[in-house]
């Protein structure tokens, strides 16, 4: 009988990360660290496998699938205590989508899952605390809603906005119990409406919704976009991860975040994030809510007022920083860290090798050869040869005039200039007729993947430097600045203000995203130069080539800054070649 489901948690795993084809990246690293016996919440994987005989097969589950998840159900039930659609005590589970190849924000998540109208109230008195309950629930309506019944987000955020104007309120922590219990209410209404039945109320009805929604992710048009850019094959398939709920909503000792052990913008050996006290992950890579720096460095550097993680929870914080050290050690290379501290405990979510820009990946590398963690010749393949292309495009000219429109976070490094544009579609169809554009939004969401990538660079309104905009830019090397609340867009009008000025679509901005600015018209930039990290990876790579280079360059600059760049010789095109040989012929006569 085919294996189906890999449980993991409680010390132990049936997968491990070398598994990461069958069990998806997530998956794979969900049981390697389960197995290194750190704290990470039990759950069990659906197999890439199950997904492509899903597709293979009429859009149908193997036979064997229900009794073996049912199976890892009740496994970890025995591991957590509690029992799932048990409206007393209540396991709840988040679903992820997991692929073999990390796809940042291109799949669908539910969290929450297993909430209704009789297990909310067993949360809270659990709990003791109805206001969380009740905040669950809500979040759970509006992501299940999206994800599986297809209601679009916004709706869900009009009725809530129209509750805090109604109380005079911005931020959702001010909201109370009765206050989410009447969103709630106004959710269920809404859903009703747009799909003529109430929302589901049967856990496992909504596990296998949410199962099958995963799988329908992998065939979404912005995934497909995404594996045409990155050379992803569509047979791979994508895993299942259903792990037990923990709460970083659960008051001032609860928190949530993303981490990277370097910089992934510029290969710093320091720990990098953000979190968010009293909140779930999607507030943080959604942008919904400012995100606070892990490090006093870093709150420092930015110039932040509300205190890091490292001052506001100094005991979980000292615990994250061995296990992030020991992920790093163990993999070998800059790791993506998703966490939550639930109730002052730690629980680790998510490891993977990070995103990175060109300029961090070249560092890394040079950085982790010379500790002595990997061999020169690793290094030189870790680094791919087309994002060197990036540390070849020119930078502004710091001695250029630069008027400032707007500022925010320094996203991911790189400057750009184009013509100002607030939609994704627009974007992709001014690239494709030759216009240089900016990608200006409140927050890019996944369904912006193309416009991403048609643009020379990204601002957003909002978000951090963990936000969907700013790793989905790191990782295609678009400069992004993020965060820039200065900015106050009006899609309809097609304008943004800032600093009292108003610009309109089509007008020319550029960006700087290694200072996170925003500035007017087109500024002066300069070609850049390749030294440092960038001549002691080409050093070790002539180590270890074994093909010579020679350039086809037909004038003496070219010929130059080929040999700059290392070039042995010139070679000739065969255009050259004719020219040559009429003139030796000519000679002869």
């Amino acid at each position: 009988m085919t294996k189906w489901v890999y449980g993991f948690g409680g010390g132990s795993a049936d997968g491990d990360a070398s598994m990461k084809n069958l069990l998806g990246g997530k998956g794979a690293n969900l049981a390697e660290m389960s197995s290194l016996g750190l704290p990470v919440p039990p759950g069990f994987t659906i197999t890439t496998e199950a997904c492509v005989h899903y597709y293979s097969n009429g859009e149908t589950y193997p036979a064997e699938l229900a009794a073996q998840a049912a199976a890892g159900l009740k496994t970890v039930e025995g591991i957590v205590g509690k029992t799932f659609g048990d409206a007393s005590n209540p396991l709840l589970v988040s679903v992820r989508s997991g692929a073999r190849a990390s796809m940042p924000g291109m799949m669908d998540t539910v969290l929450n899952l297993g909430l209704n109208d009789q297990t909310v109230e067993g949360l809270a008195k659990l709990s003791g605390d109805r206001r969380f309950a009740f905040d669950s629930y809500r979040r759970f309506i509006t992501m299940y809603s999206n994800v599986v019944l297809g209601i679009g987000h916004d709706q869900f955020e009009e009725v809530l906005d129209d509750h805090k104007d109604r109380l005079g309120v911005s931020v959702d922590t001010e909201l109370t119990a009765e206050n989410w219990e009447k969103v709630v209410a106004d959710y269920k209404v809404l859903v009703e409406r747009e799909l003529g039945q109430p929302f589901p109320q049967d856990p496992h009805d909504q596990l296998w919704g949410a199962v099958s929604a995963v799988f329908a992710s992998w065939m979404n048009d912005r995934a497909k976009f995404y594996r045409r850019m990155h050379d992803i094959p569509e047979s791979w398939g994508t895993a299942v991860n259903i792990q037990s709920m923990v709460f970083g909503n659960m008051g001032e000792t609860s928190a949530t975040g993303v981490a990277f052990t370097r910089n992934p913008s510029t290969g710093e050996a320091r720990l990098y994030g953000e979190f968010l006290i009293n909140a779930q992950g999607e507030d943080v890579v959604a942008g919904i809510r400012t995100p606070q720096s892990l490090t006093k460095a870093g709150r420092e550097e930015m110039g932040e007022t509300a205190p890091s993680m490292e001052e506001a929870m100094p005991e979980v914080f000292g615990q994250f920083v061995e296990v992030v050290n020991r992920l790093e050690s163990h993999y070998r290379d800059m790791q993506d860290i998703e966490f939550t501290v639930e109730q002052g405990r730690l629980w680790m979510l998510q490891t993977r090798n990070g995103k990175r820009t060109a300029k961090s990946a070249l560092k890394i590398a040079v950085d982790l050869a010379s500790e002595g963690v990997i061999s020169q010749e690793e290094a030189v393949s870790r680094v791919e040869p087309a994002a060197l292309d990036q540390l070849l495009h020119p930078t502004l000219d710091p001695n250029a005039a630069r008027t400032v429109i707007a500022a925010g976070l320094p996203a991911s490094p790189g400057a750009a200039t184009g013509k100002i544009v607030f939609d994704a579609d627009e974007a992709e169809r001014l690239s494709q007729i030759g216009d240089a554009v900016i990608l200006v939004r409140e927050e890019t969401s996944p369904e912006d993947i193309h416009g991403m990538h048609a643009a020379r660079g990204i601002v957003t309104a909002r978000g951090g430097m963990t936000s969907h905009a700013a790793v989905v830019a790191r990782g295609m090397g678009r400069p992004c600045v993020s965060g820039a609340g200065e900015i106050s867009i009006n899609e309809k009008a097609g304008t943004f203000t800032a600093r009292g000025r108003t610009f309109k679509a089509g007008e020319v901005i550029t960006i700087d995203g290694g200072k996170g600015e925003v500035l007017d018209g087109a500024v002066a930039m300069i070609e850049p130069e390749l030294t440092g990290d960038f001549q002691t990876l080409m050093a070790w790579a002539d180590g270890v080539r074994r093909l010579k280079v020679r350039a086809n360059a037909e004038t003496p600059l070219d010929a130059k800054t080929a040999r700059g760049f290392g070039a042995e010789g010139i070679g000739l095109s065969r255009t050259e070649h004719m020219f040559f040989d009429e003139a030796r012929i000519a000679a002869v006569r």
